[in-house]
């Protein structure tokens, strides 16, 4: 039986969205060409040592960190939050968590000011935030706009090997679900929890954890992402494709999946729906359903269940990775998506006729 995480007495931080992530990678020159001459991901600063991108909407400094260092792994994963109290409220409700906390007034990268980061109780490495430096917003430079646009970042993916105990504690840090993978004796594979507007800011999927499965960026229509195939395919690196293009059934989204340089594995992400309002339903999928990974029903890479980036503890030390307890062959195949490999026949739920999965209330 896992050990539940406690709930702090205290009011949570009030988070607004997933805001970007330092990822460490091993050859700064190649992760360049990959981001920003593949990608499009506009350039805010660079010097020896790191790359400061961000897409085409973003008004903050940036959406994603790449940082030099010995070992390709995920540094952090950062959320802004709605007040400069609300730094305040994050560092106190993890301290009184248990949680290592480190706070800096003058922030912990560029381009961002006063923000705690912590190593959360699943083991990964979060920060909050609100100062940010704003930079030109690019939505009407349509002369830098690539036919593979990226225009927002979207989610994180985390791997760990508790969903249902994640899930506790990120409900009662004010995210809400939007989608579930199940199985008929309710143990919960993968859950989609979001604190902006959409399916999800960051998603849990049952694996070998704490590990950062992937980050998502979005794009405006389908299009955007049949030219960044198109462009892979041109420049003979079509082997970086790992899954897609494909449409989820969670989520609604059309998706792509590409790897880094160092195999840090990016998504490229549109479509997905609004969840804005106080009873958006929770949709929970049947684990049977094969619909739910793939709404064309295409195969899955096994390493897309087995490969995800470390992540790191506020020394910069990779955390240690373990796996789920007494995990059945099932909850293995399952993967880091929640997506089995069974074909079996999906059930029926609930009476909106459709089928493998439910349409129900809050969860």
């Amino acid at each position: 039986m896992s050990h539940l995480i406690p709930t702090p007495s205290i009011p949570p931080p009030d988070i607004v969205r997933c805001a970007y992530m330092e990822l460490v990678v091993t050859d700064l020159a190649k992760s360049r060409e990959f981001y920003v001459d593949l990608l499009g991901l506009h350039v805010t600063f660079e010097d020896a040592d790191s790359i400061y991108l961000r897409t085409l909407e973003e008004f903050i400094h940036h959406n994603l960190v790449l940082r030099r260092g010995p070992v390709a792994a995920a540094a952090v994963a950062a959320f802004r939050v709605r007040t400069p109290a609300d730094v305040d409220a994050a560092e106190a409700y993890y301290e009184q968590l248990g949680c290592r906390t480190e706070r800096r007034r003058g922030g912990f990268v560029r381009g961002i000011g006063d923000a705690v980061r912590v190593q959360d109780p699943l083991g990964f490495p979060y920060e909050f935030f609100y100062e940010a430096a704003h930079v030109e917003r690019l939505t009407q430079r349509y002369d830098l706009y690539t036919a593979g646009e990226l225009v927002r970042l979207d989610h994180f993916n985390q791997v760990t090997p508790d969903v249902s105990r994640g899930q506790k504690y990120l409900e009662a840090l004010g995210f809400r679900v939007s989608e579930d993978i199940r199985d008929a004796d309710g143990t919960t594979y993968a859950v989609w929890m979001h604190r902006k507007q959409t399916v999800h800011d960051t998603a849990l999927t049952q694996g070998d954890g704490p590990r950062m499965h992937h980050l998502a960026f979005a794009t405006h229509e389908k299009h955007n992402i049949i030219a960044i195939c198109d462009k892979m395919g041109a420049l003979r690196i079509s082997d970086r494709i790992e899954r897609g293009p494909g449409r989820h059934g969670v989520s609604n989204a059309f998706y792509l999946y590409i790897l880094d340089p160092d195999g840090h594995r990016v998504e490229i992400y549109t479509q997905d729906y609004y969840t804005g309002d106080p009873d958006n339903p929770v949709i929970s999928w049947d684990v049977q359903d094969n619909q739910r990974r793939d709404w064309w029903g295409n195969p899955v890479v096994p390493s897309w269940y087995t490969e995800a980036s470390l992540v790191l503890d506020l020394d910069g030390r990779p955390q240690p990775v373990t796996s789920p307890e007494g995990a059945s062959e099932q909850a293995v195949t399952v993967g880091a998506d929640g997506f089995s490999y069974t074909r079996g026949a999906p059930s029926n739920h609930g009476d909106n006729g459709n089928k493998g999965f439910k349409l129900g209330g809050q969860l």
